[in-house]
């Protein structure tokens, strides 16, 4: 089985849309509609790479990182890379995500063919 990846996005079009092109990659993949829903799933599913959108319901995306980075509950996860695929382009906010451990930062709408450039780059 390929890597695996969680998908994380308050849109079911966005996770279908990047679970689909993922999958086709060969890539296996989970989707999660919150933050507090895609840290449930880290256990069962040790994730080689997070996709996760920034502003969502419940927990929001930079909360995710936090809890990666700080909370010892996910002291196993906290160096799975993140990739956040947002329709947040606020300098500080991009800032602040990359200081709390995001690895890249993609704008919605996105380009296929980038987004599985990155994917590839970042866990191969």
């Amino acid at each position: 089985m390929g890597k695996k990846v969680l998908v994380v996005d308050d849109s079911s079009a966005i996770r279908k849309s990047v679970a689909f092109m993922l999958s086709k990659s060969g890539y296996e993949t989970i989707e999660a509609g919150n933050g507090r829903e895609a840290l449930g799933m880290l256990d069962s599913m040790r994730p080689d790479l997070i996709i996760c959108d920034v502003n969502m319901p419940v927990m929001d995306g930079i909360a995710v990182l936090r809890a990666l980075k700080n909370n010892n509950d996910y002291s196993s996860h906290r160096f799975v890379p993140v990739l956040m695929l947002t329709t947040e382009s606020e300098k500080s906010l991009m800032e602040e995500g990359k200081k709390e451990g995001a690895r890249a930062w993609m704008l919605k709408p996105f380009d296929a063919a980038k987004l599985m450039s990155s994917v590839k780059m970042i866990i191969g």
